[in-house]
């Protein structure tokens, strides 16, 4: 491998490192917005009493009363 070869191979294992570094950071910021939204969604439902499972188990008793 040449001298110019080198730091060219270096330079663009970097980009690469630098591009997968910011697709995953992106991924998991995605992952963390779905997951805020989904607890948000959750404990509205859950105060509300909106969702028909959750009005069924609050007032149904246990199968076994």
């Amino acid at each position: 491998m040449g001298m110019i070869e080198q730091p060219y191979n270096a330079a663009r294992e970097r980009e690469e490192i630098v591009s997968r570094v910011a697709s995953f950071k992106a991924t998991q910021e995605k992952f963390e917005r779905e997951r805020e939204e989904y607890f948000v969604t959750t404990l509205q439902n859950a105060r509300s009493g909106s969702e028909p499972h959750i009005r069924g188990t609050l007032e149904d008793p246990p199968f076994w009363s």
